[in-house]
């Protein structure tokens, strides 16, 4: 019985270990990079695998303009909205670019209704702004379908229903708006086939394009 019990007691703690949760929000994934900021970052990109992707493919975009890129693959709004003060507020730059919403719809952390994909977004956007911060709002990118998620039925469809839900409130409330989808967009709601390599994710190109669109707007909130 003693020793039934010893080994019972000696493997509590390594019970307690496989217990404890892991980083959900990914706090740890900018930590470091945000402790080395010698200076606020004119603007942070705050986003999922297309943010995340963006200084990969044009580094000099954001180190020539002092941009801090603050995206994750993989995650939904509420991630994001979870570390929102470590990787935008605390850093106090004078904008931020939201591009959010699509890992939802392809259900990265299970069901989630529209208007808590919208809650979400809006919520980081109103963070920004009680922190002095201009938010910039951006549509999701169009996809026609989800490679890793193909259970996702009329994803073209939902992702239009999100960005006129953003784009409403964005325009009822004097946010900016970023429209990358009509310039994306193949007719159908999938991405035009050369701006993409897997028909979600952008490529160099499709980045030329979103940077052309967004700079106007990153003026004219400087």
């Amino acid at each position: 019985m003693k020793k039934h019990l010893f080994l019972l007691l000696a493997a509590l703690p390594l019970f307690a270990a496989a217990q404890q949760p892991a980083d959900w929000a990914n706090y740890g994934r900018y930590a470091e990079a945000n402790a080395r900021l010698e200076k606020a970052p004119e603007v942070v990109f705050m986003g999922n695998s297309i943010t995340d992707g963006w200084d990969d493919a044009h580094p000099e975009f954001f180190s020539d303009n002092n941009y801090a890129c603050r995206g994750i693959s993989g995650q939904v709004t509420s991630q994001m909205l979870c570390r929102f003060r470590a990787d935008v507020i605390n850093l106090h730059p004078k904008a931020v670019v939201i591009l959010a919403g699509t890992n939802d719809l392809a259900l990265n952390n299970g069901p989630i209704a529209m208007e808590h994909i919208v809650e979400n977004i809006v919520s980081m956007a109103e963070l920004a702004r009680a922190a002095g911060i201009k938010p910039i709002l951006c549509s999701v990118l169009p996809a026609g379908k989800y490679p890793w998620r193909p259970e996702v039925e009329d994803v073209a469809g939902k992702i239009r229903t999100l960005n006129a839900q953003i784009k409403a409130w964005a325009d009822a409330n004097g946010v900016r708006w970023v429209d990358y989808h009509a310039a994306m967009d193949a007719g159908d709601g999938s991405m035009r086939s050369e701006l993409t390599r897997d028909g979600v994710h952008p490529t160099r190109q499709g980045y030329d394009v979103m940077e052309q669109i967004l700079v106007p707007v990153l003026d004219a909130a400087k």
